[in-house]
């Protein structure tokens, strides 16, 4: 059991669940991933709420333990009462060297057996750097992985497209990329990820999907220990309408055609594969839409915080060898493609040049390996961009951010508002509208079979007008169905 902090108000769509402060509700899953965890009100009703308006009440005490804010925060709880002598027996015999090799020997244990909550959290926000021998902070930021908002609803962890996560890519070294605030030794030594969590390790964990739950890391920004300034310079200057990115002199279009199916492991994998050519170059590339779907990551994870990454097209578990499907899909990815080619900054980014223009499968690997392995992501984007500097007045600055607040405070309530009409007309095109449809036209027919009984001959045209209309109603119900 759990106890809410924070009143939560669930949003349309995102099987979240509407909680209020004080209120008691069961864990049904700890490990959604992302900070969210699965739980179930009195009334008997599931979704998601996230783990930082929660706090989990223990058995003899009076006060509940904070879920923290990552998956290694609740594995490290549901372990507790099983590992409570040997935490114990560890911190008296301070013994420095295991203390080194284990991330969670920074939580101080009082001699009562109950744990220094103020102390954990100090613990928790200083551990990796100690730990990883004083490794660059902003890729041991904790919560890096909540910076980063994606525009998609959680799907649930079944929601997995066997096309697009059916084998490990290749590449066991990319498991654990640095923007998840560890690297791949850490994540090795961070036990809290690993034990009572197999399950959620074997699923696609990407960025925080919340949007209204990321924090854009000011803090992470300002504290972190700044990189050299690095080659790929991002220039703003002021147009007639404001600021604005600087275009390129050339551009380029990127043309996706030439749909095939591939397989691998002697045929027990499948898959589709495109054929992107540039209009600059006229090399031809091939990817797969698991492809596409690491690009998307990438970008997102580089330049999420600055610039709107449009999605992708859904993923479909089944029925994704059906021609329908297939040209359906390669014209999503084609406009996905052409938006990206026009815009200035990701069409000349190394990762989006690296993704076209790559010779063979060697030089493919070493430039996803790199790009996993990019520390100038999140807030550090903006350590290269270079705006023009004119001087800056106080008063007028002040002025813009209250704007900005305002209207940023407006386009929320605007857009949460347009959900949630937006999700009841989804409602009812899928649930009782089609079936109005249906009843209405089943209705139109027979009144044209009872008309046909009468034995009129003057009256075959009416019947005929009015069975055509039934079946038109029939149609517009698929059409609406379908849509």
């Amino acid at each position: 059991q759990a106890r809410v902090m924070y009143d939560f108000a669930a949003e349309p769509g995102n099987n979240e669940l509407t909680v209020s402060e004080g209120e008691i509700i069961v864990i049904t899953n700890p490990d959604v991933g992302g900070g969210w965890l699965e739980g179930k009100n009195s009334q008997g009703e599931r979704g998601l709420v996230p783990t930082d308006y929660v706090e989990i009440i223990t058995e003899g005490a009076k006060d509940g333990i904070s879920c923290g804010n990552s998956l290694a925060d609740q594995a490290f709880f549901d372990s507790l009462s099983s590992n409570t002598a040997q935490t114990n027996s560890a911190a008296k015999s301070g013994n420095q060297a295991n203390n080194a090799s284990d991330p969670w020997s920074s939580w101080n244990v009082g001699k009562s057996g109950n744990w220094d909550n103020g102390n954990a959290a100090d613990s928790w926000a200083t551990k990796p750097e100690s730990a990883a021998g004083q490794r660059n902070s902003t890729s041991n930021n904790w919560e890096s992985a909540a910076a980063f908002g994606h525009p998609q609803a959680y799907q649930g962890p079944a929601a997995a497209d066997d096309d697009d996560w059916d084998d490990d890519w290749d590449d066991p070294k990319s498991s654990s990329p640095s923007y998840l605030g560890y690297k791949e030794t850490e994540a090795s030594e961070a036990g809290g990820v690993q034990r009572g969590n197999s399950r959620a390790a074997a699923m696609k964990l990407p960025l925080n999907k919340f949007p209204g739950f990321a924090k854009p890391g000011m803090e992470q920004y300002l504290l972190a220990k700044q990189l050299a300034k690095p080659k790929e310079k991002i220039s703003i200057i002021i147009g007639d309408y404001g600021p604005m990115w600087v275009y390129p002199t050339s551009t380029f279009d990127c043309v996706v055609a030439d749909p095939k199916k591939g397989s691998k492991m002697y045929g027990l994998k499948s898959y589709i594969e495109y054929q992107l050519t540039c209009t600059n170059t006229n090399r031809s590339v091939n990817h797969r839409y698991k492809h596409f779907d690491w690009l998307y990551e990438r970008l997102l994870v580089k330049f999420g915080l600055a610039i709107p990454i449009p999605s992708l097209p859904d993923k479909q578990v089944t029925g994704r060898f059906e021609e329908e499907f297939i040209k359906m899909r390669m014209e999503r990815l084609q406009a996905w493609m052409t938006r990206m080619c026009r815009h200035p900054v990701v069409s000349e980014s190394e990762v989006f040049q690296q993704f076209l223009n790559f010779r063979d499968e060697k030089e493919w690997k070493t430039g996803k390996r790199k790009a996993e392995k990019d520390e100038t992501v999140g807030v550090l984007i903006f350590s290269t961009m270079e705006p023009e500097a004119p001087d800056l007045d106080m008063v007028e600055i002040e002025q813009k951010c209250d704007a900005v607040g305002r209207f940023t405070k407006a386009m929320d309530d605007g857009v949460k508002e347009l959900l949630t009409v937006g999700q009841e007309h989804w409602k009812r095109c899928t649930g009782p509208l089609p079936k109005e449809y249906q009843k209405i036209g089943k209705a139109l027919q027979s009144l044209a079979l009872v008309f046909s009984t009468s034995g009129y001959q003057g009256e075959s045209d009416l019947n005929g007008a009015i069975t055509e209309a039934g079946k038109t109603y029939e149609e517009i119900a698929s059409l609406v169905a379908d849509q």
